[in-house]
């Protein structure tokens, strides 16, 4: 009797932590194909505290000038070395109230807009000064934080200004193996409302939120698991000993009983 409960209580605490999904997506099982249309993906909006780059080319090559901090292109032009330089690198800092100080125009507001739409209206007010004039807009300071149980936590600059949950964690040399994967935090903030969800990154609907591809200053918390929570609140030399000191009692047991 006493080795049968020496035994069980031995593979109880052995087992106790149970075992964890480390696989993401797990629910797709043995499928070895899957796809599904995007329709979760949205623009992120320009907000206060953005820095962006903003050139402005056009035909009026002698007025191209007075619209840009930087680096002059020619429309139409064909020189990549040129097109691949960042424009205006000091940037436009968005105010609290979502405007910009821009050359020539002045105070222009586009807190709120996509870039597509900060370009749309840019342009449209650049057309009483330039002859079919262009303008290209960047971030300059769209990054993602990842923090919690993974390898490297770091801020990242993010130069496509497009990232989805898991290239952010690869990024960050993934999870350890004690962040919980089914419930994975990300904190946004946007229009003045700062927002939190929770990814069940075990599962394929993760995909489909809103929150799978992030915005700029998306921070993403991966929380530690029960094992990793017993760990700082428990020394582990003394579960080695626990263990220890079991093994060497049903060896005990076994030897006179």
């Amino acid at each position: 009797m006493r080795i049968r409960l020496l035994t069980l209580f031995s593979l109880m605490f052995l087992f106790s932590c149970g075992k964890k999904n480390l696989a993401y997506f797990s629910d797709l099982g043995e499928k070895r194909e899957y796809s599904e249309n995007i329709t979760n993906f949205s623009e992120p909006k320009i907000q206060p505290d953005d820095l962006l780059s903003i050139s402005v080319s056009s035909l009026s090559s002698d007025a191209n000038v007075l619209f840009n901090k930087g680096v002059i292109t020619p429309v139409n032009s064909t020189n990549s070395s040129v097109n691949n330089q960042r424009y205006g690198e000091e940037g436009y800092l968005v105010d609290k109230n979502g405007f910009i100080e821009f050359p020539v125009l002045g105070k222009v507001k586009i807190g709120g807009l996509t870039k597509q739409e900060a370009k749309d209206k840019i342009v449209s007010e650049l057309q009483n000064y330039l002859k079919r004039p262009t303008a290209t807009i960047r971030f300059i300071n769209f990054r993602v934080t990842v923090v919690g149980e993974v390898n490297k936590p770091a801020t990242f600059t993010i130069p496509s200004e497009k990232i989805n949950i898991l290239e952010a964690l690869g990024m960050a040399g993934d999870m350890t193996q004690f962040g919980k994967r089914d419930n994975v935090m990300i904190i946004r903030e946007e229009g003045g409302v700062r927002k939190m969800a929770r990814l069940n990154l075990n599962t394929t609907e993760a995909m489909n939120s809103p929150y799978f591809y992030l915005h700029q200053n998306d921070v993403i918390y991966v929380e530690p698991n029960k094992a990793r929570v017993s760990q700082s609140t428990v020394d582990t030399r003394f579960i080695s000993l626990g263990l220890a000191a079991i093994s060497t009692l049903t060896l005990i047991v076994w030897r006179f009983f």
